[in-house]
């Protein structure tokens, strides 16, 4: 059976997949930015929500990549979990 990570691998040698999957990974690197830091907090979106004020249904939807929240969600989030947001722009690796 194949990983996830050599399943993509694999999809990626396709040219209109890896043009897809360019497309959403901002997105994907946001949600999974939002997940990745709220479990180092180990919190769980029930804890985060509370802190927020925000749903925890909400919550959900933004780690799922549904939602595409605003830099003043964003900072809501950081704050809720204790943490500072940054966010960088870089050099594309064409």
């Amino acid at each position: 059976m194949k990983s996830l990570d050599e399943y993509r691998k694999q999809k990626m040698k396709d040219p209109g997949f890896r043009h897809e999957y360019k497309k959403l990974e901002p997105d994907m690197s946001i949600s999974r930015a939002i997940i990745d830091a709220r479990l180092s907090q180990n919190m769980t979106q029930k804890e985060l929500a509370e802190k927020t004020g925000l749903a925890q249904s909400e919550i959900s939807r933004l780690e799922r990549g549904l939602r595409n929240p605003s830099v003043a969600l964003l900072q809501r989030l950081a704050d809720g979990m204790g943490m500072d947001l940054h966010i960088t722009f870089t050099t594309k690796n064409s």
